[in-house]
């Protein structure tokens, strides 16, 4: 019997924990895998709602930690992991992504010779002011096992000279966790829809936290809606800033957050998204919808690249005129995958372990 600790901390961890440890339990291997939640997003709706619906195992440790800087936050988890492992030895440990619990979880375990499996590695942004990229940068290197989501990621670990024994391109598990719950995914309720609308997501450090920055997007975002309906899932830290800084708007209709399930179908039903998430872009794209993003940069470059997204910055401008020009129609292939990424992964590191 193997044990291996999963690490999560914020929403898109838990869908794509969701999706591997279906595999652990499903398939009945000989795996005991418990769950360290960091307590990273700490708001009902963004973290233990999602639990309660995807059908994650309940965490064994929950360590409420949140709300912090970033180094703050990196350095309570990390002393806070570390004797978890210690108490706990597991064989491996499991990171996602590119947050401060990833990180924490990278490092705690590779400090204790424990290996590491990150999966969604070798995604780049080349922007070193983003506190993601640092993330993921610290992380692929500290670990044993490089999980890669398509071959834009596996070209950037080979570029960076990894050792290619230590990659596997699995495909992206949020492809695998969107084909299984678009099946049963929910209207949100309370909420009235107007035929054709524009999913919208704000939340970034560098678009919240700054006054003219966050005004230029609701600007344009209040010009679209004078033509299309824009529904924005309304972050807390967003919330806040819209009231802080006293910024108005007229017809967005901003929601509460919601839950996995009712941003699959949110997705669904969209014209098209405009976000600043990395995981939405790229949701976006399973679900067929051209993709606005107000960022400089991305780690999903291969969707520029085809054509599915588009960087527009902050720009009120740029934003509408991306909005005025979306295609219509979006094509699709599986530049991530085809849907088994769980099973490769779970495959490939129980092999490692024998």
């Amino acid at each position: 019997m193997k044990k291996i600790f999963t690490i999560v901390g914020a929403r898109p961890q838990f869908i794509k924990a969701s999706a591997v440890s279906s595999v652990f339990s499903d398939d009945n291997l000989p795996v005991e895998e418990k769950i360290i939640h960091t307590g990273q997003h700490f708001d009902h709706n963004m973290s233990n709602v999602f639990f309660d619906e995807l059908g994650i195992p309940e965490p064994a440790f929950n360590l409420g930690i949140g709300g912090g800087t970033h180094g703050k936050n990196t350095g309570r988890m990390l002393e806070n992991i570390e004797n978890l492992l210690i108490d706990g030895k597991p064989d491996a440990v499991i990171v996602y992504g590119d947050t401060d619990s990833t990180l924490a979880g990278a490092l705690a375990a590779s400090k204790l010779h424990i290996p590491v499996a990150h999966i969604e590695a070798g995604l780049r942004s080349f922007n070193k002011k983003m506190p993601e990229e640092i993330n993921r940068i610290l992380t692929d290197n500290v670990s044993s096992l490089l999980f890669t989501p398509s071959d834009e990621a596996t070209n950037n670990l080979y570029n960076e000279g990894f050792n290619q024994s230590m990659i596997y391109q699995s495909g992206d598990v949020m492809l695998d966790a969107s084909m299984t719950f678009k099946a049963i995914s929910k209207k949100p309720e309370d909420i009235e829809f107007h035929e054709g609308y524009i999913l919208a997501t704000i939340h970034r450090a560098e678009n919240v936290d700054n006054k003219e920055v966050l005004n230029e997007i609701f600007k344009a975002l209040d010009q679209i809606s004078a033509h299309t309906n824009v529904i924005m899932p309304i972050h807390p830290r967003t919330k806040k800033a819209l009231e802080d800084y006293g910024i108005k708007y007229n017809k967005i209709k901003l929601i509460n957050p919601v839950s996995y399930l009712e941003m699959v179908w949110l997705l669904e039903n969209c014209q098209l998204v405009i976000t600043d998430s990395g995981g939405v872009q790229k949701e976006a794209y399973f679900f067929g919808k051209f993709c606005i993003t107000t960022r400089n940069e991305t780690e999903w470059v291969e969707l520029v690249k085809i054509g599915a997204n588009v960087l527009v910055g902050s720009n009120t401008q740029m934003i509408v005129e991306a909005y005025k020009n979306a295609p219509l129609d979006m094509l699709s292939d599986e530049i991530y995958g085809d849907g088994n990424a769980s099973h490769k992964i779970v495959r490939n590191l129980l092999e490692f372990l024998d």
